[in-house]
């Protein structure tokens, strides 16, 4: 009777363990990171084969192994690298957008500022002594050079944005490594199977997410779970053997980012570091192609307004100041120092100017900038869609096996209560039968 009541007692054991399991996976069905847990049984070995004795039945109950957790290694390898990929494009695709708006003629008003000068310069064709249109040519003329430096403004100050969110990002990248090993310092420690081990390899498996979202890694684990990060492509060690090599970031005079560990330059190709280094590398571009349109367009247009003559008789004077668009500034005129006439009559400058407009006068390469921003957003903006469902699809295959469904555990809460009052029941039969026997005597 007393193997009975063991194998009784080994049954209510064991089965109040699944319950609670059970219970952990349903109070935990919301929380980020959890992976469905489930209890590993096995049975007792109760009896056995001698030379001495032959073999017998002695039934040993049930062992509990310990607590595993519902993984899949290659599935969330593969929705990290899909994940990475996803935040890159995500990252890149945020800035490009408030580059185009910074572009945009709602925002400076550059082309139509530039309409407005040559359609200005068109009626002094017809009209050279009119005073009005005049002061509007100066005005076109300003609107231009606010506009440029309205650009170039709004330019720097997403650089400085990209800087400042590049550095927020690593020190929290950096954050989760310290983290990590935190982690990796208690799997050691950790007995195997147990719940404190499953807590700590589901707080490990967050992190990683987290790291591999922000710059591409490779994980690898020890017998004990704790993992040994390097950087993918170079292999640079950032967790490992109780060290931590923390990453940096620097910014170039004009905003471009690089990495760097341990000194060493560390080249960042997925997450959103590598999308925020595309994304400065961008506004680099954008400010140095501004920077070269505004100085050509001016040199443009003092050239054409300088081969002319004011309401005076004397020479044109330059219209535009400044070395770069952000220096760009509008000449301090009167209105008869426009110089709308020259050598072949009184509209004869303004004729010239008017002929400028073609396939290479500062308003169709202004408009041809444009356009060719709004293609680089909208491939971004195709990249980011093929990433983002790449990534929702990989998530979705992980979850189908880590995720907690309720519909499943009600089942197994059911069936491990009745085994539970099954075992009760044995360890009642057992009593029973003892009391008989004793009964008898």
């Amino acid at each position: 009777m007393s193997d009975l009541l063991g194998i009784g007692y080994s049954g209510l054991k064991a089965y109040s363990r699944a319950l609670s399991t059970v219970g952990d996976n349903i109070a935990n069905a919301q929380t980020p990171g959890y992976a469905r847990r489930r209890l590993d049984m096995m049975e007792a070995v109760g009896g056995g084969n001698s030379i001495f004795y032959r073999g017998n039945t002695n039934p040993g109950g049930v062992d509990i192994r310990g607590v595993n957790r519902s993984v899949d290694a290659w599935l969330i390898e593969d929705s990290r690298i899909s994940g990475g990929d996803a935040e890159r494009s995500a990252t890149r695709l945020g800035w490009l957008d408030k580059v185009e708006g910074a572009l945009s003629d709602e925002t400076n008003g550059i082309k139509t500022g530039l309409t407005k000068l040559y359609t200005t310069a068109d009626q002094l064709t017809s009209d050279p002594s009119n005073r009005t249109l005049r002061a509007q040519f100066l005005q076109s003329v300003d609107d231009v050079a606010s506009g440029f430096r309205t650009a170039a403004g709004q330019l720097d100050k997403m650089g400085e944005g990209i800087e400042g969110a590049a550095t927020s990002a690593v020190d929290q990248f950096n954050a989760n490594l310290n983290a990590l090993e935190q982690v990796n310092v208690g799997l050691r420690k950790a007995r195997p199977g147990s719940t404190n081990e499953a807590s700590l390899l589901d707080e490990r498996d967050r992190l990683l997410d987290q790291i591999s979202s922000q710059a591409g890694v490779k994980a690898t684990f020890d017998e004990r779970g704790a993992a040994t990060v390097r950087a993918a492509g170079s292999g640079d060690l950032l967790v490992g053997g109780g060290v931590v090599n923390p990453v940096s970031v620097t910014a170039a005079a004009d905003g471009r980012l690089s990495y760097s560990v341990g000194g060493a330059p560390l080249a960042i190709s997925t997450g959103s570091l590598a999308g925020l280094s595309e994304a400065a590398n961008h506004v680099a571009d954008q400010r140095a192609s501004l920077d070269t349109m505004a100085t050509q367009f001016a040199s443009q247009l003092n050239t054409a307004h300088q081969a002319g003559t004011d309401a005076n008789g004397n020479p044109g004077q330059p219209l535009f100041t400044g070395s770069s668009a952000a220096t760009l500034t509008a000449a301090s005129l009167a209105p008869d120092q426009v110089a709308v006439a020259n050598a072949s009559g009184s509209n004869g400058n303004m004729l010239a100017l008017g002929a400028m407009r073609g396939a290479n006068d500062p308003e169709s390469r202004w408009s041809g900038h444009l356009a060719t921003q709004a293609q680089t957003v909208a491939s971004a903006r195709a990249q980011d869609a093929a990433a983002a469902t790449r990534a929702d699809a990989s998530a979705a295959a992980r979850d189908g096996v880590s995720q907690v469904d309720l519909d499943t555990e009600a089942a197994e809460l059911l069936r491990f209560q009745q085994a539970y009052s099954a075992a009760a029941r044995t360890i009642q039969v057992a009593r029973e039968t003892m009391q008989t026997l004793l009964s008898s005597l």
